[in-house]
């Protein structure tokens, strides 16, 4: 007996994985507990300290940045519905780390010092940007 093949998408199923363009995480220059400012947007000139990274999706959430309300519902008796204001996700390149000598944002460079470390280092001053504690 022949073996049923879908003739027009057969090959595409075969070659290539639907979903690996959606799970490649992009590298992202901040991280969380890093304290960046807003270069693009309607928050433009805010600061604040990043709370969460989404590598997959190239977005992170900013303390204090972003604000938008969400209408929930009450989920049991006792607890309360209404309109509750929350930071979005924005994308990470509207955002830059601050530079800790000078305070003014500034690109991130890696350097790999000679023992094998790796370090984040502000292109503007050159000096070591250290990771936030977590």
């Amino acid at each position: 007996m022949r073996k049923l093949t879908y003739r027009k998408t057969a090959k595409d199923r075969l070659t290539t994985d639907r979903h690996s363009a959606n799970a490649a995480r992009v590298r992202v220059h901040v991280a969380k507990g890093d304290t960046v400012r807003v270069v693009r947007g309607d928050d433009k000139g805010k600061e604040g300290t990043v709370i969460r990274v989404f590598p997959k999706k190239n977005r992170v959430v900013v303390k204090g940045v972003n604000i938008v309300k969400k209408h929930r519902r009450a989920t049991s008796a006792e607890d309360e519905g209404g309109i509750r204001e929350m930071e979005a996700a924005m994308a990470a390149s509207n955002v830059m780390l601050i530079d800790p000598k000078s305070g003014k944002p500034t690109r991130v460079r890696s350097r790999t010092d000679k023992d094998g470390t790796k370090e984040r280092v502000s292109v503007k001053s050159g000096d070591s940007i250290p990771m936030a504690p977590r």
